[in-house]
């Protein structure tokens, strides 16, 4: 069967199906231009009901996974749409794009593209929406939704100049202002959250308040690119994705410290990789050697146990391949429950120093205190001295 191409505003039947919808950016890279590419789950009112209507880079499988996150990358983002259990309340899905802190409207792309293809994998419908022009910076780009029984997929392209705000108001979302939630005597609902707050020399500092229950699951995630080593390296971009990058292995970890004086490491290197439920109340997820994972490394943190930790310096090092930073496009970024995700980028540093001390976490008062640091190390041992830490350091490998 031939793929059905749409228009703004075209619609199209779709079966009631486990469906795979995918968002591409033309081109996939604008400079300046970080894109967001998330999906809403609305109700008969076009409104979503709760946090797990909103699946985004920080909540790419909320609720039941009925609409989950797959896969991501730069410029595209692909999304699985369980149709059969979504729950009866949801009758619209929406896809949309914002652009990371308005720096540039869509009229920097050319058209962002939507495909939708059944359980065979067969395409059944393309949306290709203009974009040279436009000067918003958020978009519905298209609609999943039910009419009359039967489910059908809408091509939208409606812009919002004001970015992520009115785009989340749209959809019934409040969007918090600041990182920081104040502390309130009484459990209340908490908003969806989707800013993201950049943490760097110019803002380099974040403090949340003590809570009584903790904070939760704290959630560090380290993402970088490795280039595609089946693709010829040439030009600058060649410059940045070389041979030697292409094989780079990035590792998260962190040097903890608890109230008592205990310490020690978290990391792949030397098999290091913790408990969540035990001290040191912390545990490294997994180890990826490639950067081909779509969501990394993840590191979390028992933060219920909060007032056990004195500090916690969060690093990442190249265990393998050149220490090119600027070439991995190397980003962290902090989760904590209830707050807008914090994001720390790596793109500075020196070729010869291969650590890299990224954010510290200090116990203030039984408050949380998030500093950016994001200073370069020829290794573990020299940031560990820097930062008066005192471990014994021995040469390790990776199983």
């Amino acid at each position: 069967m031939a793929t059905k191409t749409l228009i703004p505003g075209a619609n199209h039947p779709i079966p009631r199906d486990i469906l795979t919808i995918t968002v591409q950016l033309s081109p996939l890279t604008v400079s300046g231009a970080e894109v967001d590419i998330s999906a809403f789950l609305l109700n008969a009112s076009g409104k979503v009901r709760g946090d797990d209507d909103m699946v985004f880079y920080g909540q790419p499988r909320p609720g039941k996974g009925e609409v989950a996150l797959s896969d991501s990358g730069v410029g595209e983002a692909t999304f699985t749409v369980n149709l059969p259990q979504l729950s009866a309340d949801v009758e619209k899905i929406a896809f949309t794009a914002t652009i990371h802190e308005n720096k540039k409207s869509f009229a920097a792309f050319t058209s962002l593209i939507v495909k939708v293809q059944d359980a065979t994998g067969e395409c059944l419908l393309a949306a290709v929406l203009p974009a040279t022009g436009m000067i918003e910076s958020a978009l519905i780009l298209g609609e999943v939704y039910l009419r009359q029984g039967q489910w059908k997929f809408r091509a939208v392209g409606q812009g919002f100049t004001g970015g992520l705000r009115p785009l989340a108001e749209h959809f019934g979302v409040e969007v918090s202002d600041a990182p920081v939630v104040q502390s309130i005597p009484t459990p209340a609902p908490s908003p969806v959250s989707l800013t993201k707050f950049t943490l760097d020399k110019s803002k380099p500092t974040v403090s949340l308040d003590k809570k009584s229950a903790g904070f939760g699951e704290i959630r560090i995630n380290l993402n970088w690119h490795k280039g595609d080593p089946s693709t010829p390296k040439t030009g600058l971009m060649g410059g940045l994705f070389g041979k030697q990058t292409q094989n780079v292995d990035l590792d998260i970890g962190c040097l903890y410290e608890m109230q008592n004086g205990a310490m020690g490491v978290i990391q792949a290197l030397g098999n290091q990789f913790g408990t969540l439920q035990q001290v040191p109340f912390i545990a490294l997820q997994k180890d990826d050697r490639t950067g081909a994972s779509a969501d990394g490394e993840w590191l979390h943190i028992n933060g219920q146990h909060w007032h056990d930790f004195k500090r916690i310096l969060i690093y990442a090092f190249i265990y393998q391949g050149s220490p090119n930073w600027a070439a991995t496009d190397s980003v962290v970024t902090l989760y904590v429950p209830d707050e807008p995700p914090l994001e720390i980028r790596l793109t500075e540093g020196a070729k010869a120093l291969n650590t890299c001390a990224i954010v510290l976490l200090e116990n203030v008062a039984g408050g949380l205190k998030v500093n950016h640091e994001v200073q370069y190390f020829s290794g573990q041992q020299p940031m560990d001295k820097h930062y008066r830490w005192g471990l014994n350091w021995q040469a390790g490998v990776k199983n």
